[in-house]
């Protein structure tokens, strides 16, 4: 770029127009100036004119005295002296003296001044040429010639006003030859009036060119100037200069500062000595600091070099940049270079680095920091060939103390989390969090496995005790997932994925307990991966369909609705089973157009029974979640043409977990469509009786699982389904039991109460022609109670 705006000042463009002056042009010529020039020029060979004016006015009388009437020369000459000092006095004028720029005009007006000396000139060869003789009329040509040349010559920084001059001088000439002489002397005197005029442009172009690149120089040394006076007067930065053998010399003011010294003192002071300051003596010098040595011996330039310099005690931080030096006949001479401070500048980056490697909330390291750490610990194992560890740690429900609390709670209980894990933790161990309620820790050094599970286990056991937050006493837990490296990683982010997946293997367990990785772990995951992938298409490939299994009246045996279930049937996998497909769409977040799918379709098909029956279909607690739902259920409706009391919503205990969300609201409005509703699953999750008083259930499922301990003598089950029908018939539901598969199952459950059963003993789940075939037989009783 320097070479290019050089080239710029060494060669301007110079339009023939504006250096005569008339064309302003719009390039980045600055012309103001450069007109200045031109007229400054002029200024100074005024009185040169001048003096050649009326010098050769008067050799011009002396020669033709004898020849022309003296009152005639007299009237010519005094004529040529008036114009000439009209010329004079107005180029020398005060306000083109103290002119910085000039105008257009200002330069075009000098036309007039070459009209006016070209005229009055003029008259000598048309007026009197023919009163000539021979001798006359050659010291007459000698006389023009030579005031033409000069006028080219010293006025050709006003090229307008000397080409005027000599072209309209050189014109008479011309004519006046022509007409009393030679067509060959004519010629010739055109000839040398248009070589004058071309010689005036060239010589005037060459003089703006060089005042043009004087004008750039003056402004970029101007520059450069103001920004060492700015460079100079900044208290950070400072110039700097060494010698041969390393020695300071001109020691800038600012760099003595600096460094706590004389400026008078410090010349001739070793550069490296006052950098190392204090360990100087002892040889302990910084790694930067043998950098730069290394770069002054090599007499290498350099650049943003960052140091550590010691000045008053104060450990300071230096930016230093510099080239070698080398005299003309490229002998090397030392350095010149700059010095910045940065210390500022350095605790800022330092603090934005902290900002960007620590979680704000709990000050542990964030996940860029553990990921850094665990790359070192990584290439640390790999280099000793030991083995590293990497810990997943996501706590257990916290969720629900979000949800019910607030997270202001939630964030001061991360904070508690986060001083347990940190008194866990020694040389060996990094704890990090890597987002909500997610931790992670990285040991360095793991070949010690047994005291990797005790960490393991001291984690969840030191987390699962209670918390006192803001007079709330919170129970939450811990699971962790370990994955060993390299075993388990050759990377980071494969071993950040390999502890992940055991931490899956520990919450699918139902949390509060480890597990280490394994490699069936990732078989598994990418299972399930293939799995999603296959159940996102499925709906729209018609790989899912219902069955339904027959609800019967445990006293009659008549049938009284069905319960619709999901199925889906793979080309490739084959049937695959609800538990391990729904599972997967809940965490897909599949489950709600899955689900919207199973209710439109169920309720299609209970449309076209011929019998009142009712189709149950289960919903997710997320369906229930999302107030849209509502409209669902009703459109479903309208569309199938379904009375709304033949649909029953089975829901879980699980939907009533999660406060202060609009579940309970949407199953109102629900209600209210006359849909019935019915609670699946009693006594299997987090039993509460506060939502059974609360919500319309129509019915309470009782789960196989109580039926078959039942059905074995257990007495705890059979007291929880007497309990559990005595409650549903104080509050004027039914209780339907799962699972019945025997007929002295059937006479167990009918003898506790049970006023609806269903399972295998009276019909296994159906396919859709088979379901609808059954509502066609006649059951005699078959009702919708």
């Amino acid at each position: 770029m320097t070479s290019q705006t050089t080239s710029q000042f060494a060669r301007p463009r110079i339009d023939a127009r504006a250096l005569l002056g008339l064309y302003d042009p719009a390039d980045t010529t600055d012309w103001g100036p450069i007109r200045a020039a031109q007229l400054h020029a002029g200024r100074q060979l005024a009185l040169f004119m001048l003096a050649a004016n009326l010098i050769g006015a008067s050799l011009v009388t002396l020669i033709l005295a004898p020849l022309v009437p003296l009152w005639q020369l007299a009237s010519w000459g005094a004529l040529v002296a008036a114009v000439a000092c009209a010329v004079a006095f107005r180029r020398l004028s005060k306000r083109h003296r103290d002119a910085v720029i000039a105008s257009l005009k200002d330069v075009r007006d000098t036309g007039l001044d070459g009209i006016g000396l070209g005229l009055v000139w003029s008259i000598l060869p048309l007026a009197f040429g023919r009163m000539v003789d021979p001798g006359a009329a050659l010291g007459l040509w000698i006389v023009l010639s030579v005031l033409m040349t000069a006028s080219a010559v010293a006025m050709a920084a006003l090229p307008l006003a000397t080409i005027v001059f000599v072209s309209i001088l050189g014109i008479a000439i011309t004519t006046t030859l022509a007409l009393i002489a030679t067509p060959v002397m004519a010629a010739a005197s055109a000839l040398f009036t248009l070589l004058l005029a071309i010689a005036t442009f060239g010589r005037g172009k060459a003089l703006v060119v060089i005042r043009a690149n004087e004008i750039a120089l003056a402004e970029r040394d101007e520059t450069v100037s103001l920004l060492l006076r700015e460079f100079e007067d900044s208290g950070a930065d400072w110039l700097w200069e060494i010698d041969a053998q390393r020695r300071v010399i001109r020691a800038n003011p600012r760099f003595a500062v600096s460094v706590g010294a004389d400026p008078k003192t410090i010349n001739g002071t070793a550069f490296l000595q006052i950098l190392a300051g204090p360990t100087w003596e002892s040889g302990n010098f910084a790694p930067a600091l043998r950098t730069l040595a290394e770069k002054l011996k090599q007499r290498e330039p350099f650049s943003d070099l960052l140091l550590p310099v010691y000045v008053n005690g104060e450990e300071r931080w230096w930016e230093m940049s510099a080239s070698p030096r080398f005299d003309e006949r490229g002998a090397f001479v030392g350095f010149r270079g700059v010095g910045s401070d940065v210390t500022e500048q350095r605790k800022s980056q330092d603090q934005i680095s902290k900002m960007a490697r620590f979680d704000t909330l709990t000050g542990l390291p964030n996940r860029l920091l553990i990921n850094e750490a665990l790359m070192r610990a990584m290439a640390d194992a790999e280099k000793w060939s030991s083995r590293c560890a990497f810990m997943m740690i996501d706590l257990d429900r916290f969720k629900a103390v979000n949800d019910t609390l607030g997270h202001p709670v939630g964030d001061r209980l991360l904070g508690r989390v986060s001083e347990r894990l940190q008194l866990l933790m020694t040389d060996n161990e990094m704890i990090g969090r890597l987002g909500g309620d997610e931790f992670a820790v990285v040991v360095r050094d793991a070949t010690d496995t047994a005291r990797i599970e005790r960490l393991a286990q001291t984690i969840i056991e030191t987390l699962s005790q209670p918390y006192e937050v803001d007079a709330h006493t919170l129970y939450i837990g811990a699971s962790v997932g370990v994955a060993i490296g390299p075993r388990d990683g050759r990377t980071a982010e494969m071993l950040i994925r390999s502890a992940d997946l055991a931490l899956y293997r520990s919450k699918d367990a139902g949390g509060g307990v480890f597990h280490a990785y394994e490699p069936q772990l990732h078989m598994a995951a990418e299972e399930r991966r293939v799995l999603e992938i296959a159940l996102r298409n499925a709906v729209e490939n018609g790989q899912l369909h219902l069955v339904y299994q027959p609800v019967v009246n445990a006293a009659t045996g008549a049938l009284t609705g069905f319960e619709a279930l999901l199925r889906w049937t793979h080309p490739e996998f084959g049937n695959v089973s609800p538990a391990k497909f729904v599972p997967l769409a809940e965490e897909a977040r599949l489950i709600a157009p899955i689900g919207e799918w199973v209710l439109r379709t169920a309720c299609d098909e209970a449309a076209r029974w011929d019998v009142p029956a009712r189709v149950a279909v289960n919903v997710s607690p997320e369906q229930l979640h999302n107030p849209a739902f509502v409209s669902v259920v009703a459109q479903a409706l309208v569309q199938s043409g379904l009375p709304p009391e033949r649909l029953e919503l089975e829901v879980t205990e699980s939907v009533f977990m999660r406060e202060g969300t609009a579940a309970v609201q949407v199953l109102e409005k629900i209600m209210d469509l006359g849909v019935r509703l019915s609670l699946d699953d009693f006594g299997t999750g987090y039993s509460s009786l506060g939502y059974l008083a609360h919500t319309r259930f129509s019915s309470i499922k009782i789960d196989r699982s109580f039926v078959q301990d039942a059905s074995r003598g257990t007495k705890e089950a059979i007291a929880i389904i007497r309990a559990v029908v005595a409650l549903a018939d104080s509050l004027g539901m039914a209780t339907t039991a799962e699972g019945v598969e025997t007929e002295e199952e059937h006479i167990m459950v009918q003898q506790l109460g049970c006023t609806k059963v269903q399972g295998y003993y009276f019909g296994r789940p159906l396919p859709v022609e088979e379901a609808r075939a059954l509502t066609l037989r006649p059951t005699g009783s078959t009702a919708a109670a």
